[in-house]
């Protein structure tokens, strides 16, 4: 849908539970982010996690604990088929992540090998052909000082970038102040960035409120992160006042 110029919704997942990931997965978005930076997720866990997101339809994203070789080889080898970028800050930070998220075949430095996502060799050349060279890249945005490269960082091959409201705010010393004239005016640009480059630009709308996420729509955000498992959970299971 991204791609076609749509927008495209997902959730976010904090739980390191497959019981979890399915629920989530079998709820209608698009896709399902689990949380490798902030969540509790091993490396053994990750197959059933992307396992039962995909049982339910959705597309299984991370966002990695940091744009590094590690986290980005366990999420793609477990079978993740878009990666979330967090703490992008330089056109060489990125260069690196996406180097290493792609095979040599694809311009990339990926380790080659059997894993789950090409089962284990069985789906070798079909995961390499029609796979993983479409694996959907996605940059978060978190600090101001990536706003001054926002040029450089959209210029590459990436699907989508999306904002990190609380960092980005935060490193302006306004943390969670999100309509402070000065976290505004920054948005804005990054907007106007994303426009020049016809990147499709993401927040992330944390408290389940489905009037934000029709403002976030209609602002012209295409790839939207609704919720997370625990604040989910948190408005449901909330005792009501007696």
């Amino acid at each position: 849908m991204m791609r076609g110029g749509n927008a495209t919704i997902g959730t976010w997942l904090q739980f390191p539970s497959a019981d979890v990931a399915e629920v989530m997965g079998a709820s209608g978005y698009d896709w399902v982010a689990v949380d490798m930076e902030h969540g509790a997720f091993t490396r053994a866990i990750l197959p059933d996690v992307f396992r039962a997101i995909e049982r339910g339809g959705s597309t299984p994203f991370a966002r990695i604990a940091q744009a590094e070789l590690r986290p980005i080889k366990d999420a793609l080898d477990s079978g993740a088929q878009g990666l979330v970028f967090p703490m992008i800050e330089s056109r060489e930070q990125l260069d690196r992540a996406i180097s290493l998220s792609l095979y040599p075949d694809a311009g990339g430095s990926r380790g080659v090998g059997y894993s789950r996502a090409n089962m284990y060799g069985r789906d070798f050349d079909p995961y390499r052909v029609d796979v993983a060279k479409d694996i959907l890249l996605v940059a978060q945005i978190e600090h101001i000082r990536a706003v001054d490269q926002l040029d450089a960082i959209l210029s590459h091959r990436l699907d989508a970038i999306m904002v990190g409201p609380y960092d980005l705010s935060g490193s302006m010393g306004l943390t969670g102040q999100f309509d402070h004239p000065d976290f505004v005016a920054v948005m804005a640009r990054i907007n106007e960035a994303c426009k020049r480059h016809n990147m499709p630009m993401g927040n992330h709308v944390v408290q389940p409120e489905p009037e934000r996420l029709a403002k976030c729509i209609a602002d012209g955000y295409r790839f939207i992160a609704y919720g997370i498992d625990a604040v989910f959970l948190l408005h449901g299971c909330a005792c009501p006042k007696r």
